[in-house]
């Protein structure tokens, strides 16, 4: 029996922001949401005023912001749950029986209900008068506010907040706040891969404590990522390729992952893990023809597909459910992905940056996906992966996992993502046949988001009908004809 592997120390990373992590804003409560590098000379444009990040250096994960005459200043506790303090439904049964008096069908949209002009409003702007104070002016001189609903008084106030005090909430970046941020804008560039699928991802392939796991990751590194998160420097992650030139992972660079979880991610082509299979193992798949294709495949750019770095970004998820299928190949088309290549926004600079105070997180000199070395190769070689992940919408499935399921150790599992359900039940109808796995299943993920709110909770009237299915199962010994 092989002796345990040694324990190392679980990095820690700071609960407050430092000078060259990456921080997710949150601008009015999931309005706009945007990546950012906190670097000297970083700003964030709310409004039409420039405000520098330097005041978010220090600040734990989760402080609240409200813009300033001056910038960014921190919101007091007593100022962030001022809202949860109030009473709401109009203050109990009295409020209650006076709001059912009211209604607003009485109101007219003439622009005659507000008395303060917009030039009072500069005016006070000018003497230095806070967003709040603005708000609570505007409600003092509007004709019609006392004759409102309460809920639209609420839409009124949180109208005129988001206009003239505006908030802004400081966020980690992690797997599930960076996948919801690029599916809200940018869903093409991580093949349309909603947050309960990555999820499912992670699960289906037992991703855990020092594994040694193989990902085919061709949505930018949202994959990769998520999978050195969870293995929290404990196991390896190899991100192989098809061809000579390495898909980009530069997502992977938004997490902060510490200096030892960097280390443990690697890039490798297919070509080269498949020569290094022991001679106990099934000989290597790529023959001269399908490597040939492969290479010329990957050597035709799929614009659709590109996974260059998303800027600024928005939206907000919650629980899901799965149900499971078992199919039979089927006739679909599948059309091309729309691009996204006229979407041009720069708020995330992915310059090089500094750690302060001897910082280990995210150095200068260190960069994921590093060639792995000869040592680890042989081992991969020898015993094989301990799981699975493909996510390469734009790749043909039933070759790509015919090359990889013998790199795999056996009764290792897998998890194979497509945005749709013609190529996972080709992919598993073939690995029916060849009998190299058992367990086979297709899962489509159904996920609803819900409105909860005092006296109206719903569903969310529009949301994502549909979130790509996954192919799972256990490789298997495959029997000697």
């Amino acid at each position: 029996m092989a002796p345990p592997p040694p324990q190392t120390p679980t990095p820690v990373i700071p609960r407050e922001a430092w000078e060259g992590c990456s921080v997710l804003l949150d601008i009015n409560d999931g309005d706009r949401l945007a990546f950012f590098r906190l670097t000297p000379g970083a700003t964030v444009k709310i409004g039409d005023k420039s405000c520098s990040l330097q005041p978010l250096l220090g600040r734990p994960f989760g402080s609240l912001f409200r813009v300033g005459p001056s910038g960014l200043v921190p919101c007091a506790a007593t100022d962030a749950s001022s809202q949860d303090d109030k009473p709401r439904g109009g203050g109990g049964a009295d409020g209650q029986a006076q709001d059912e008096t009211r209604d607003n069908r009485s109101l007219v949209d003439n622009n005659t209900a507000q008395t303060l002009s917009s030039e009072d409003i500069e005016a006070m702007k000018r003497e230095g008068a806070s967003g709040d104070a603005i708000v609570e002016a505007l409600i003092a001189n509007s004709s019609t506010f006392g004759n409102k609903t309460v809920f639209s008084q609420e839409k009124y106030k949180l109208k005129k907040q988001k206009k003239y005090a505006p908030k802004v909430l400081l966020r980690r970046p992690s797997s599930r706040s960076i996948c919801e941020t690029y599916f809200k804008k940018y869903p093409a560039r991580i093949g349309f891969m909603r947050v309960d699928m990555l999820s499912l991802l992670l699960s289906m392939a037992n991703v855990g404590a020092y594994s040694d796991v193989l990902a085919v990751d061709m949505v930018g590194g949202l994959v990769v990522g998520a999978v050195a998160e969870r293995l929290g420097g404990t196991g390896y992650v190899c991100s192989t390729y098809l061809g000579s030139a390495p898909s980009s992972i530069d997502i992977i660079r938004m997490y902060n992952l510490s200096s030892d979880m960097t280390s443990r991610i690697f890039q490798a082509p297919l070509g080269d893990l498949c020569s290094l299979q022991s001679a106990g193992d099934a000989p290597s798949v790529l023959s001269g023809s399908i490597q040939r294709d492969l290479v010329e495949r990957a050597a035709v750019p799929d614009e659709s597909l590109q996974s260059s770095l998303a800027k600024p970004i928005n939206t907000e998820v919650s629980d899901g459910n799965a149900q499971s299928i078992s199919v039979q190949p089927i006739n679909m088309e599948v059309p091309e992905p729309a691009t996204d290549d006229h979407l041009n926004q720069g708020d995330i600079s992915m310059s090089d940056c500094k750690g302060s105070n001897g910082n280990s997180i995210a150095p200068k000199a260190l960069r994921a996906g590093k060639a792995p070395s000869p040592e680890r190769m042989k081992y991969w070689g020898e015993h094989g992966f301990s799981s699975l992940i493909v996510a390469a919408p734009g790749h043909e499935v039933e070759s790509v996992v015919a090359d990889l399921l013998p790199l795999l150790s056996y009764s290792a599992p897998f998890a194979i993502y497509h945005q749709y359900l013609q190529p996972l039940a080709t992919c598993m109808h073939s690995l029916q046949a060849s009998k190299m796995a058992i367990g086979l299943q297709i899962t489509e993920p159904w996920l609803r988001e819900y409105q909860v709110l005092p006296l109206r909770t719903h569903p969310h009237m529009q949301m994502n009908a549909f979130g790509g299915y996954i192919l799972s199962g256990i490789r298997i010994h495959k029997p000697d004809p």
